[in-house]
């Protein structure tokens, strides 16, 4: 049997058992549709999405092998079917738990705030990615007491087949950064989006919020109404008119929190012991339950441990908030006083109602935003060759430059029936053969090897 007809058979084999990753056919993640009325979008200046970028963050956020014990994936504790959050209160990690609820990714890139998790200590999105990563209780690289660091991940991902060939095709070199990974995660993080609930049918229809949606029941209008509407106080925080307010810090149509919002009156921390002043951020309200209106967990940053658990318990908390504390928003506290919203049973049943209507259905099973690996096994068909794509980028390529298994040789087409010899820094060579795309090392001796390619062009590799 010839050669080719040997590797066609085997690309079938592999893709019965494997999922694909096609860059000839890739989803649209740049040129999604996005209602008229949607204008926030903190898309970073220097990180445009990309298509080929997309797909290489949903790859890394699905991949297990980046945490220490190839146990935890950025989507172990963002899961699709939950709106890409939990419902634990505190999500499992390589050495331990989360020490907050797990945020909701939803539509988090149509917002005016840039920071990110619950006290915003990321100053962006790009740089949010990789901490979670970097964290000894939730996937272990934390480059701390004895763990290993985000540079001996690089390593382990260059010795990983499909990693330097997907960073060689969206970035035109197979070049592993910190920056390339945050780039990519955040550009597949940004691509999650909600936009075909109740609520943007009904807002498709009229010229703005204010007027009743054709398609709303009356007690979900009644609800937009006393969620759009800030509240009327007397002089000691007690509302004698108005709607409730919840606008003000989660901002209509995309709902996402007020970049000047303080503390919302939840200070506690997942399973006691201390309390936590520093939450001021909250994820968009869309998808904040599911289609039946049950909750994914329970709500706020410690989840369940505050009793907060469906969404009149929310709509409860705001009505008579009890906890006082520097960083309180001064949108709680009318006139200096703790807000008391006195809001009747049926008020507080239209509001729920309301927010109800903001959950869409599409972004749970669409493919775009799904686990990309079977059995943790993957296929990638490549956009053209390794050899053209190394020719694109006019230059010969070695990679990883620090192997401890294989490297991975990609050639302009000119070379390739180049002749290659391998030799080490003591003159012995141990190849000499035709160009092989990829070659075990794992054999070689630690030390600097040098190829050289039909005897004119060098590269250079340290075998670990």
């Amino acid at each position: 049997m010839k050669k080719k007809h040997i590797l066609a058979l085997m690309a079938v084999l592999i893709l019965a058992v494997s999922a694909t990753v096609d860059f000839n056919n890739l989803p649209n993640y740049t040129n999604q549709t996005i209602p008229n009325y949607i204008l926030k979008d903190n898309t970073a200046p220097n990180n445009p999405m990309t298509d080929r970028g997309a797909m290489l963050g949903r790859v890394l956020f699905y991949d297990k092998k980046l945490s220490v014990d190839n146990s935890t994936a950025c989507a172990s504790c963002h899961k699709q079917e939950f709106a890409f959050g939990d419902t634990a209160s505190a999500s499992v990690g390589a050495n331990g738990t989360t020490g907050r609820h797990s945020m909701r990714l939803i539509n988090a890139r149509f917002a005016d705030e840039r920071r990110f998790f619950w006290d915003e200590r990321a100053a962006t999105l790009e740089q949010q990615t990789t901490m979670p990563i970097q964290d000894h209780a939730e996937m272990g690289y934390s480059g701390l007491n004895g763990d290993p660091s985000i540079n001996d991940l690089i390593t382990k991902m260059n010795d990983i087949w499909y990693y330097p060939q997907l960073f060689n095709i969206v970035y035109g070199d197979p070049q592993i950064t910190e920056q390339r990974m945050q780039q990519a995660l955040a550009m597949f993080v940004r691509s999650i989006q909600s936009f075909d609930s109740k609520y943007d049918a009904g807002r498709a229809m009229v010229p703005g919020n204010g007027p009743p949606f054709p398609n709303f029941t009356t007690v979900e209008n009644q609800g937009k109404q006393l969620f759009m509407a800030p509240p009327q106080f007397d002089q000691n925080g007690i509302r004698t008119g108005g709607g409730a307010g919840c606008g003000g810090c989660h901002r209509p149509p995309e709902f996402d929190i007020a970049q000047n919002s303080g503390n919302n009156g939840i200070i506690g921390k997942i399973g006691g012991g201390g309390l936590d002043f520093t939450n001021t951020r909250s994820p968009s309200l869309r998808d904040v339950v599911n289609a039946n209106g049950q909750s994914y967990g329970g709500f706020m940053h410690t989840a369940g441990f505050n009793g907060i658990i469906t969404l009149l318990d929310v709509v409860n908390h705001y009505d008579s908030i009890r906890q006082d504390n520097p960083n309180l928003d001064n949108r709680l506290k009318p006139q200096g006083n703790l807000q008391r919203l006195r809001l009747t049973n049926q008020e507080k049943a239209s509001i729920v109602a309301f927010i109800r209507t903001l959950t869409g259905t599409a972004v749970y099973t669409d493919s775009r935003w799904s686990n990309p690996f079977t059995n943790d096994s993957l296929t990638i068909i490549t956009p053209t060759t390794i050899a053209q794509l190394s020719n694109m980028a006019s230059e010969l390529k070695v990679y990883p430059t620090q192997a401890t298994s294989y490297i991975n040789i990609a050639l302009p087409a000119s070379m390739k029936d180049a002749q290659m010899r391998i030799v080490s820094t003591s003159g012995r060579t141990v190849y000499n053969g035709k160009v092989a795309e990829r070659l075990d090392v794992s054999n070689y001796a630690s030390g600097m090897y040098v190829i050289v390619f039909d005897g004119q062009q060098t590269r250079k590799f340290i075998k670990q």
